[in-house]
């Protein structure tokens, strides 16, 4: 009897410590997988930083004066668009990349701020790349409905210009859907969707049961 006691105890032993491995190992790997999550998001809010701080200076500077006459992202709105959803970005990207850096522990709210304004600035950037792209579009190739003639033959240094920003502008906008994704997987992987009301749902059942 007290062997087998013995033999049952030291079994015991050895699954708790199996177990308290096994939890170690999980957390461990979590540890791992949350660093590598924050590495790439930082790295990820900081390139655009560089990129839509480049397409706004290239948009600032873009204006030419020929014997055609003189164009400036000024007179469109879709380029004027453009440079404010770049300074935009890029403030918000800094901002975002120092409060990711720094180890804090996550929280719901947390998660729910960077989920909103992510997907809020992706759709800036979105928005302001489609508008000028239009731009680009009418001013290379025209539209004889709108009498809007091609102005790329006559100013084109002005179209190089403000292709080269739109450009880069969606290569920032990429890092956003990216980032997106990310904070996306952070909010809904830790915390659960918001739940209905619960007085709504009461007041249904009522109705139903009455019915």
């Amino acid at each position: 009897m007290e062997k087998g006691n013995g033999f049952e105890g030291g079994a015991a032993r050895s699954s708790t410590a199996s177990m308290n491995m096994a939890y170690n190992g999980s957390e461990e790997l979590e540890g791992n997988e949350s660093s590598i999550i924050r590495t790439v998001e930082t790295f990820l809010r900081l390139i655009p930083i560089g990129l839509c701080v480049t397409a706004l200076v290239i948009m600032l500077k873009n204006s030419e004066q020929n014997d055609y006459g003189s164009v400036s992202y000024t007179d469109l709105a879709g380029f004027r668009f453009l440079v404010h959803a770049n300074g935009i970005c890029a403030g918000y990207s800094l901002l975002s990349a120092v409060f990711v850096a720094l180890p804090r522990p996550s929280t719901m709210p947390r998660a729910w701020t960077f989920f909103f304004f992510d997907q809020v600035l992706t759709y800036i950037i979105l928005a302001a790349g489609a508008a000028s792209t239009e731009v680009l579009y009418l001013a290379d190739k025209g539209n004889t409905a709108t009498t809007w003639s091609a102005a790329c033959g006559s100013f084109g240094s002005f179209c190089h210009k403000g292709t080269a920003s739109v450009a880069i502008t969606f290569v920032a906008m990429f890092c956003y859907v990216m980032l997106s994704l990310i904070s996306s997987y952070k909010l809904f992987s830790k915390y659960d969707a918001p739940m209905s009301n619960p007085i709504n749902a009461k007041g249904i059942d009522i109705v139903a049961s009455h019915g």
